[in-house]
């Protein structure tokens, strides 16, 4: 059975960017795995009223949003046609539309029916955050967030942020389509951060090993240093090209509580991180 990965293409209020086109191709390329590109235009509900026409000419902006989404999507449709060719990349493409508030919601149940998602990461685009963070904890699938300030590449060198809690499990299984690819895993346990078993790095190295897996042991000190700043930094400085780990955090009413590394990684990506709830 092939990959299929999941990649929303967002036309509101901003839109994805052609680098995160080539970067989620490039990912694609590496597990072999086929696209479903869907392409979300926003469709902003008639608030009209009889002042609303005269005073601030609400449907003229109304149309006005809508037209620029539109226009945005057929160039990333176009994008996405020209990157996958020269990836060689089977893609299969969709057109949808949804309100504002229901962008990240039509993602998250649209990724659902893949077997990982990608996402792009722009520190200063919220509107990609609070999609990205829809589709991770509410679509029940692995994310991989892709930051803009980067060109994907090989990616050999995987390193799982472990704890032996159940999501650092979840997201190990959700990247075994990355492990089975490197030639170089490393474990990764952070000593300073909370009480932790000193041995889980060598039991889960060993249980990959036995599955003939390449896989080291990194004991971390994160020195005072946001733990999701300081397991990018290490990853950086070890030369990995993706970091694993598991997503914490629950939903309130459309707001997101996150847990210490994962509100850490949301507020500054440097590197391909893949993400499961």
């Amino acid at each position: 059975m092939r990959t299929l990965g999941f990649v929303p293409l967002l036309t509101h209020p901003d839109a994805s960017s052609e680098k995160f086109v080539m970067n989620a191709m490039a990912v694609a390329k590496h597990l072999d795995a086929d696209v479903y590109a869907q392409c979300i235009y926003v469709d902003i509900p008639d608030v009209s009223n009889a002042f609303s026409g005269v005073l601030l000419n609400v449907p003229e902006m109304i149309r006005e949003a809508e037209n620029k989404s539109r226009k945005a999507g057929e160039k990333l449709l176009e994008a996405v046609a020209k990157a996958a060719t020269e990836a060689d990349v089977s893609v299969t493409t969709e057109e949808t539309n949804a309100p504002p508030y229901g962008i990240g919601e039509v993602a998250a149940s649209q990724a659902r029916y893949g077997d990982l998602s990608m996402m792009e990461w722009d520190t200063a685009g919220s509107s990609a955050r609070v999609v990205a963070e829809e589709v991770l904890f509410s679509s029940g699938r692995p994310v991989v967030l892709l930051p803009t300030s980067m060109t994907v590449g090989v990616i050999d060198h995987i390193m799982i942020a472990w704890d032996g809690s159940r999501v650092a499990a979840r997201a190990l299984a959700d990247a075994t389509p990355f492990l089975l690819r490197a030639k170089r895993i490393s474990v990764a346990t952070v000593l300073d951060e909370k009480p932790i078993d000193k041995n889980i790095g060598e039991r889960l190295a060993l249980a990959l090993q036995r599955r003939g897996l390449a896989a080291e042991v990194l004991t971390l000190n994160i020195g005072g240093r946001a733990i999701g700043e300081a397991l990018q930094a290490h990853a950086l400085e070890f030369g990995a090209q993706l970091l694993v780990m598991g997503g914490f955090g629950h939903s309130r009413i459309r707001d997101f509580v996150l847990g210490g590394a994962t509100a850490d990684v949301f507020n500054h990506v440097r590197l391909p991180i893949l993400l499961s709830h």
